[in-house]
């Protein structure tokens, strides 16, 4: 049993890693790994009807370890799917909103079993044949009532815990990048937005801009001169919705002709001749 177990979940290791999870096809995805661990946990159940474990040492890592490694994977990806499918549909702010909410309901459960969290984290084994024996169910200690509906022979009670914690560590990873994802989404509309509300472009040839900013950059006028050249093009290229693109190259090519500040004297000349007209 240990060796069949291991090997069913170095499988599902491997179709999990094949997942992209923040993809656009997650909510079919989640909702096949549910069935399909389903499938799995439900052949592991008929089996134990008549399997014999050789030792309690197995059956406790059994029920500790391998159960909930694969009862964990599917809680964590049916609530995925609850999260997608139940996701609100607004603002970024809304959405946020949302996800903390899901944030805090795993501290509400970890709060809830803080005891338990500790033996577990700690890899205590003080409790073990207590926790994860069948039969040895203590309703004084385990006061969770969802324990009268568990098949006696296929749970102890904790090892249902186990998997929720297992779960929840991998919602919090998950949860916390679709808030990185959001917020990183967010700025992005932010700079899109600004850039289609300014009326400001910069409409001459794009090299005359490339000179420019490489002379800002050169007087060290910027930020004191702590900035380098990549990410000033990138600056400009932002605020004036111009790509700046193949910079480098533009002024490889300024370097080798005749008239290397072109675009310099020529605001030169523009700003003497506004100064003589005033």
């Amino acid at each position: 049993m240990k060796k069949k177990l291991a090997n069913i979940l170095s499988e599902i290791n491997l179709e999990i890693d094949e997942i992209d999870i923040y993809g656009y096809d997650i909510i079919p995805v989640s909702l096949a790994m549910v069935h399909r661990l389903q499938g799995i946990l439900s052949d592991l159940r008929n089996d134990l009807q008549i399997y014999v474990f050789p030792s309690k040492e197995e059956e406790i890592y059994f029920f500790k370890n391998q159960k909930p490694e694969l009862l964990g994977r599917l809680l964590y990806f049916h609530k995925i799917y609850r999260i997608e499918v139940q996701c609100p549909t607004g603002s970024n702010d809304v959405i946020r909103l949302y996800l903390n909410k899901e944030l805090d309901s795993l501290t509400y459960f970890f709060n809830r079993n803080l005891d338990f969290y500790q033996y577990y984290r700690s890899h205590s084994t003080v409790h073990d044949e207590l926790y994860f024996l069948r039969g040895k169910v203590d309703f004084r200690l385990c006061t969770d009532s969802a324990q009268f509906d568990k098949d006696p022979n296929f749970s102890t009670g904790y090892d249902y815990k186990v998997a929720k914690i297992l779960a929840n560590e991998m919602l919090r990873i998950y949860l916390n990048k679709k808030l990185q994802k959001l917020e990183c989404d967010s700025y992005i509309e932010e700079k899109q937005t600004i850039a289609t509300k300014t009326p400001i472009r910069f409409t001459g040839k794009k090299n005359a801009l490339i000179e420019l900013g490489y002379a800002l950059v050169s007087s060290g006028d910027i930020n004191h001169g702590n900035i380098e050249i990549k990410e000033f093009m990138e600056y400009l290229s932002s605020i004036f919705n111009i790509d700046l693109g193949g910079y480098y190259d533009a002024y490889i090519a300024m370097k080798e002709r005749k008239d290397q500040t072109a675009y310099l004297k020529k605001l030169e000349e523009c700003l003497a001749k506004r100064m003589d007209e005033k």
